[in-house]
């Protein structure tokens, strides 16, 4: 439910195309729904502009394929989100809800009307593509479709130099790296546009699964950079979705 269905409820009633029982009927569910092993917040997007994601880990199959099933029912809904799914949530998701758009372990059905904005996933290695493949289905989900500059790190300084016009004019950039962490100061010297910075658990030796690429980014000398956890596209794609405007 977000505030243009919602409007659009109140709107009918008023015009005496829906009867108040049907109203209040489609309205039950506000804020949220119980499913006994589930509390479905219904009432997220209207609050914040984008909806409640279903988190795959810890779910059973049954369990995460129920909460898909509920969440797509609803006319007056909007996307949904299933993120790290393993291969049979997906498989058995996809099998009660067709339709459903499968970049990496995120399944999306019924993405946010497009937006205009133009947003970059930059990733500094070819093993960081897992967090990037979150971050841009997340970013599909929310209205935008990402464009992909790959394995552009600091190792080859003058593959990320190669797209500094692009830098230059996008709305928002989200850099995906690993190792030191880097490229996330390099891009943010590069860009005016907010640069929303991933650390991810790849890399050799002092690495320590993130952390050193995470306290780089923190640690950055480019002003400005918004930093999330390690391995968080998900979270990324939502810091843009608010720099943006969610809605």
């Amino acid at each position: 439910m977000d505030e243009a269905a919602l409007h659009s409820i109140l709107d009918a009633v008023r015009a005496g195309d829906i009867a108040p029982d049907d109203a209040v009927r489609r309205l039950r569910h506000l804020p949220f729904e119980d499913m006994g092993f589930a509390r479905l917040d219904h009432h997220r997007q209207l609050r914040q502009g984008f909806p409640e994601a279903i988190y795959g880990p810890g779910k059973t199959v049954d369990q995460a394929t129920a909460i898909v099933t509920r969440l797509t029912s609803r006319p007056d809904g909007g996307p949904v989100i299933l993120t790290r799914a393993s291969a049979a949530q997906v498989e058995a998701s996809l099998a009660a809800v067709p339709g459903g758009r499968v970049t990496g372990s995120t399944v999306v059905w019924r993405p946010a009307p497009g937006r205009t904005e133009r947003v970059l996933v930059v990733t500094a290695g070819t093993a960081d593509a897992a967090v990037a493949d979150e971050c841009a289905a997340t970013l599909q989900a929310l209205g935008w479709e990402a464009q992909r500059v790959a394995d552009v790190g600091v190792a080859g300084l003058h593959r990320i130099l190669s797209v500094v016009a692009d830098l230059q004019d996008a709305d928002a950039v989200v850099v995906v790296a690993g190792m030191e962490g880097a490229l996330a100061s390099v891009v943010g010297g590069l860009t005016p546009a907010p640069v929303v910075a991933v650390p991810t658990s790849t890399g050799y030796g002092s690495s320590l699964e993130g952390v050193t690429a995470l306290l780089g980014m923190l640690a950055s000398c480019a002003a400005g950079l918004a930093v999330v956890g390690v391995d968080n596209g998900f979270g990324a794609a939502h810091v843009v979705a608010r720099c943006l405007g969610a809605a």
